[in-house]
C-alpha cells in the first residue's frame, strides 16, 4: 500500500516517550496561522511511498528507538490511516511503541481501526472557543472534543497539547478554560502548553506563502512555565 509521506525523522525526543522516529504525512484539513509545517499541508503525487519500504527505514533505527517508539504526525496522519496501520503491524511485531500525533478532524473507521493498535495519542487541542478555533484554525472545536470522546470510551492513553501563542491564548482564562474542557477525561495522562516559535518564517518564505503571525513574537518560556504549572495544578495529573 502507498501513502503521502514527507519526511522521516529520525531521532525525535518531544513527540512522545523516549527517543522516537517520527513519520511526517502530507496533507491537513486544518489552516493554523502558527503552523510549523505548511510544507505538509499538501499531497504530492510525487512523495508517495510503500508501506514495507517506509517499516524497512524505520526498523532501520531500532537500536536508538526500541526503548521509545514511533509517532505520526503531519500534516494530518489521520489522513493516511489505512497506510499507517499497515506500517504499524510491522511494527509491532517488533515490540515498538507507537503514537500519533492529530489535530482530531478526520474520525472514520479507518482512523478507528488504526486508533484501536496504537499504544499513545497526541492530541492537539488548537483553542478553547469555537469562535477562536474556526478563526486561527479554520477547525472545530467540537470535533476535537467528540475526537477525544471516542479516545476515553477506547480508554486510549492520551496527551493533549496546546501550542500557547501570544495575544491569541496566553491568558489565565484559555488555561482555565483548557483545564475545564480536558477534566473529564479519564483518558487523558498529560496535559502539555508548547510555545508558539518563529523558526517557520523561512519555510512560508520559501513557498510563497504570507505567515499571518509573521509580527508576533516567540512565546516567553517564563510565562508558559507559569501557565503550564497552572494547568497542572488544575488537572492534577
Amino acid at each position: 500500500m502507498k501513502g503521502h509521506i514527507h519526511s522521516l525523522q529520525s531521532l525525535g525526543t518531544v513527540d512522545g516517550p523516549g527517543v522516537r522516529a517520527v513519520v511526517f504525512t502530507e496533507g491537513c484539513p486544518l489552516r493554523c496561522v502558527y503552523c510549523h509545517n505548511p510544507d505538509t499541508w499538501q499531497r504530492s503525487e510525487n512523495d508517495l511511498a510503500e508501506h514495507t519500504e517506509l517499516a524497512e527505514k524505520i526498523l532501520r533505527l531500532y537500536p536508538y528507538i526500541k526503548d521509545g517508539g514511533v509517532t505520526f504526525s503531519g500534516g494530518e496522519p489521520c489522513l493516511e490511516a489505512d497506510f499507517i496501520l499497515e506500517v504499524v503491524k510491522i511494527l509491532k511485531n517488533r515490540g515498538l511503541h507507537i503514537a500519533i500525533d492529530t489535530c482530531g478532524e478526520v474520525y472514520n473507521a479507518s482512523v478507528e481501526r488504526l486508533l484501536a493498535e496504537i499504544d499513545l495519542v497526541l492530541l492537539d487541542i488548537k483553542m478553547t472557543d469555537e469562535e477562536s478555533y474556526k478563526k486561527y484554525t479554520g477547525g472545530s472545536l467540537q470535533r476535537a472534543t467528540e475526537f477525544l470522546g471516542r479516545l476515553d470510551e477506547m480508554g486510549k492513553d492520551t496527551w493533549v497539547r496546546h501550542v500557547v501563542v501570544p495575544g491569541i491564548n496566553d491568558t489565565a482564562e484559555d488555561i482555565e478554560r483548557l483545564a475545564e474542557l480536558v477534566r473529564p477525561y479519564r483518558c487523558v495522562k498529560r496535559a502539555e502548553l508548547l510555545p508558539f516559535k518563529t523558526l517557520c518564517r523561512e519555510k512560508y518564505k520559501t513557498l510563497g506563502i504570507p505567515f499571518a503571525l509573521e509580527d508576533t513574537p516567540p512565546m516567553s518560556e517564563s510565562i508558559l512555565h507559569e501557565l503550564q504549572a497552572m494547568l497542572d495544578e488544575k488537572l492534577s495529573l
